[in-house]
């Protein structure tokens, strides 16, 4: 058999097969003209997209345009303004550099450029079939800057054009594309939208910020729970800046926006070393979001790799790629403090709370009526009664005459009782406070006080949160929430019938607002004055109210404005005296001194907030028992179930959490 005779292709048939590997889709078409306006300094930058850009892909840019003397050459392969010579790739600083990108765009498509010049008195028009121009330049009106008008994609390579997907599938790749430059260079604008649509799907506005395009283009969600990522390696001589999500964030499929020198590439490699370290903070199956920008040294990266330059080689990659891996771990260690967990209030299938009409078993009549008695299955059984006790309730008690925070010892008072003996007690007929008392009967939750006066405690989730038991049900309880609500109910009912907690060392009222003013949370600036000062006028409030304080609040203040005592509002129950300066500070900030109702309404809030039991609630270990766990499980729930009326709208936020259902557990150990 003859050998076949080498022939030299027609020069079409060349320009066809690397106009192929160049722009494989519209959206490679497009990468490569963002480049060349931001390479010409645009700021402003607007694409218009018909059919996902097979029929119409349009670009306009404000930036330097180009000259009316290259329009003649400026789409033939190898030519450009960015490189002289081979030795120029080493130090390249440019987008592109090849010139091939018009030259392939024009084999394979219909090409018009037009394009207007800082000192021209017009812009130039002119067509291009096979990297040639139809004809001269003509003069046309425009603004300075160029626009490329690509039309009818791939007219000529039919089968490309049949192995492309639909043309809202490359919609979207033109948008992710477009979406990924707005984002890195957020000093330009970037505008995206179909033609014909008055609507726009990108635009992001120019001297913008990373963050501020990312939540445009990616959403809020993603854009508050970022972090910002910056390292360098002298050594190297590379450097890192972006911003990664941190672990509240994860995605079904990981995006991550990689520029290398400014060049949107991809880096398999540095993917897998950065989801290595977030697999050990995301569920399983959950990926971030990731923006890194790398600086390396142009002399190190070799951008000549590959057609569409998507790939780039450097040297020491490994090395880079640990360093980044290393950066980004450092950084999620340093937010594993806070850590977002979003819940929902009732489970699927919970239509609301227990309503009032369930009973629980302690209710039921075990008389053996003349009722005829269901069957209960064992779903359905109450394992549980929420009269029964436990063993540490009389072993572990704590003595009242404990503190915390500042060294202060509590004296119990004679009344030795959070209320005065029923012979003693005054009746309280204030307009005020007989309204604020029915305000909140009004607004108690028949099914919540229900569950809570029939529950079964079952232990503590940590000092802010607890879980319990009503019938078949166990829910997770915010007990700051509930406490607060419960010491705010308890100076309403017992108002101006309070025992006392003497402090065996009385604490000055200036020094407690000094305390206070110093620290963060009082939001304490320059412009509100000299600390000493309000510290003086907190101090002198309080003590031109102090025989209202005494009489209605059991609050004893000296002569020489030092503060006494307390309200005695829980037997055996003492709050957490670190919170005692923030106490001062707002009751002569947020009290309404001048409004009776107000008055007392807002005095009673604060108070039940500085009695509630908290988050950062102090932790004292001493003789084996552990102070407010104790007080919660003992003094504070057995208080809620007896008198605490809950009010509407625990129902509704994430007080009052269902978390498990027994019937719906059976159903799953039936599966299993």
């Amino acid at each position: 058999m003859e050998p076949g005779t080498i022939k030299k292709l027609d020069e079409t048939v060349v320009n066809r097969i690397a106009a192929g590997e160049v722009v494989q889709r519209p959206a490679n078409a497009l990468k490569e003209m963002i480049e060349n306006c931001l390479d010409a300094k645009a700021t402003q930058i607007q694409i218009t997209v018909k059919q996902g850009g097979l029929k119409v892909l349009q670009i306009q840019d404000n930036g330097t345009g180009i000259r009316k003397g290259d329009l003649d050459i400026v789409c033939e392969r190898f030519t450009t303004s960015k490189l002289r010579e081979f030795g120029d790739l080493a130090s390249i600083n440019t987008y592109g550099f090849r010139g091939e990108a018009l030259a392939s765009i024009s084999h394979v498509a219909h090409l018009t450029i037009t394009t207007r010049t800082c000192d021209s008195v017009c812009a130039w028009k002119t067509s291009y079939v096979d990297s040639k121009p139809v004809g001269p330049p003509k003069p046309c009106a425009g603004n300075q800057g160029t626009q490329i008008t690509v039309e009818d994609l791939f007219y000529n390579v039919a089968t490309r054009r049949k192995a492309l997907k639909s043309a809202a599938e490359e919609h979207a790749k033109v948008a992710e594309v477009v979406s990924r430059y707005a984002v890195h260079n957020s000093r330009v604008g970037f505008t995206l939208k179909k033609q014909g649509d008055n609507g726009t799907d990108i635009r992001t506005p120019p001297n913008s910020s990373v963050v501020d395009n990312v939540r445009t283009i990616y959403g809020p969600s993603v854009a508050r729970e970022l972090l910002a990522l910056s390292s360098e390696d002298p050594k190297l001589k590379f450097s890192v800046n972006g911003c990664i999500s941190n672990a509240n964030y994860s995605v079904k499929k990981c995006i991550f926006l990689l520029f290398i020198n400014h060049r949107l590439v991809e880096s398999t490699a540095l993917r897998k070393a950065i989801e290595t370290v977030y697999a050990s903070y995301l569920p399983k199956n959950s990926h971030p979001f990731l923006y890194l920008s790398l600086e390396i040294d142009p002399k190190n990266v070799d951008v000549n790799v590959h057609p569409t330059k998507h790939e780039v080689h450097f040297l020491h990659e490994d090395a880079i790629v640990e360093k980044v891996q290393q950066a980004v771990e450092l950084k999620l260690l340093g937010c594993n403090t806070s850590r977002t967990f979003y819940t929902q209030a009732l489970l699927p299938g919970a239509n609301t709370v227990p309503a009032v009409s369930e009973k629980s078993s302690s209710d039921k009549d075990d008389g053996g009526g003349a009722e005829k008695k269901e069957k209960v299955y064992a779903h359905q059984m109450i394992r549980t009664d929420s009269r029964d006790q436990k063993l540490d309730k009389f072993l572990t008690k704590p003595s009242v005459n404990k503190s915390t925070g500042d060294d202060e010892d509590f004296e119990e008072d004679e009344k030795g009782n959070s209320g005065t003996e029923e012979q003693n007690r005054r009746e309280i007929k204030l307009t005020s406070i007989v309204t604020l008392r029915a305000q909140t009967e009004a607004n108690c939750h028949a099914g919540l006080r229900e569950s809570i006066k029939n529950m079964t405690f079952v232990g503590c989730v940590n000092a802010e949160y607890a879980l319990i038991q009503h019938l078949n049900k166990l829910y997770l309880t915010n007990t700051t929430s509930l406490s607060e609500e419960l010491f705010y109910q308890i100076l309403l009912n017992d108002f101006g019938n309070f025992g006392i907690l003497k402090l065996s060392s009385p604490t000055s009222l200036y020094d407690l607002a000094m305390l206070a003013v110093d620290q963060e949370e009082s939001g304490w600036t320059e412009g509100d004055g000299p600390k000493e000062d309000l510290a003086t006028y907190m101090s002198d409030l309080i003590q031109s109210h102090k025989e209202m304080l005494d009489d209605y609040f059991s609050i004893q203040i000296d002569d020489k404005g030092n503060i006494c005592t307390l309200p005695y509002l829980l037997d055996d129950y003492v709050p957490a005296m670190e919170g005692l300066p923030m106490y001062i500070l707002r009751m002569a900030t947020e009290v309404e001194w001048n409004n009776e109702l107000e008055c007392f309404q807002a005095f009673c809030r604060e108070t039940a907030k500085f009695f509630a039991i908290h988050r950062n609630q102090a932790t004292e270990e001493k003789d084996g028992e552990n102070g407010w766990r104790w007080s919660t499980e003992h003094l504070v729930y057995p208080a809620m179930r007896k008198t605490l009326q809950p009010p509407q709208h625990f129902a509704q936020d994430t007080t009052f959490l269902q978390i498990a259902n027994l019937t719906e557990l059976y159903r799953v150990f039936e599966r299993c």
